[in-house]
């Protein structure tokens, strides 16, 4: 049983996400690369020339200036980590339904049948199952001690939390990234916005009269800055409110099942 507890907590340690600098790295140098040769192609303005009217949406993006390429950063990282979130914590759910899971869990529990709980925690796998197998290994040792049974059920729920404190982090990790990027995101779009529309007004009180060219340009950094900041915001608020719904639903099954244990040890064992 010893064993099986260690190699248990192993494998908690060992779930870990991607690292979150490397992807903001990564996802700088795309953005980077997508504004000066997709942004910027030539084919995208007026006679071939990045300084005229632009032709479309794309020549459009890039007069939003310096600022698009980092909203792009943002963006990207959103969707990278997004899908990150998605793998990893569908793992960390295991194979089955996580609500059925819980129920089989409690049957068995309420029947004393420790070894089908926990052949049940081998077939969902992922790192609920573990933790819950945890508890259910620690309720067996336990069971052998000469002490009071309040502190046998005590050692249960200490068990499950020193678990889930292992493993909570990496169920959490990069999602407060996602949380900052959300109003970042925002942010940037309004620095962009501003940036255009003092552009504009330098046109509009050039001297000699308004100068077209420049008004237009900061009229477009004005408002691709503020779609794109918009967008980015509004996707991470999604995406961390997704997330943060997994992790949640997830701890309230782990707390169900350690309540549910605790319990099944007092009635069992008075």
């Amino acid at each position: 049983m010893e064993n099986q507890k260690q190699t248990t907590k192993k494998g908690i340690k060992k779930s870990r996400g991607v690292n979150a600098s490397i992807v903001i790295l990564v996802c700088l140098i795309l953005a980077v690369l997508f504004f000066r040769y997709v942004l910027g192609n030539a084919s995208n303005f007026e006679d071939g020339n990045i300084d005229n009217h632009p032709l479309n949406l794309l020549g459009t993006m890039y007069k939003g200036g310096f600022v698009v390429p980092i909203i792009l950063t943002l963006l990207l990282t959103v969707i990278v980590i997004s899908v990150e979130r998605f793998f990893a914590l569908n793992k960390a759910k295991g194979k089955g339904n996580l609500i059925k899971f819980v129920a089989e869990v409690k049957e068995e529990l309420t029947k004393g049948n420790i070894d089908a709980a926990q052949k049940l925690c081998d077939k969902q796998q992922g790192s609920v199952a573990a933790i819950v197998d945890a508890g259910l290994t620690k309720y067996r040792e336990v069971e052998s001690l000469n002490v009071a049974n309040e502190i046998k059920i005590q050692a249960i729920k200490d068990e499950i939390e020193e678990a889930t404190a292992i493993q909570l982090p990496s169920m959490q990790q990069n999602l407060p990234i996602v949380a900052t990027i959300s109003t970042l995101g925002t942010l940037m779009g309004l620095f962009g916005t501003v940036l255009g529309m003092i552009r504009a007004f330098q046109a509009l009180a050039g001297a000699g009269g308004v100068d077209s060219m420049a008004l237009s340009v900061g009229i477009s950094e004005a408002l691709v800055n503020t779609a794109s900041g918009i967008a980015t915001g509004a996707l991470a608020i999604i995406s961390y409110a997704f997330y943060s719904g997994k992790v949640d639903n997830m701890t309230y099954a782990i707390e169900e099942v350690s309540f549910a244990l605790a319990q099944t040890y007092s009635e069992t064992h008075k």
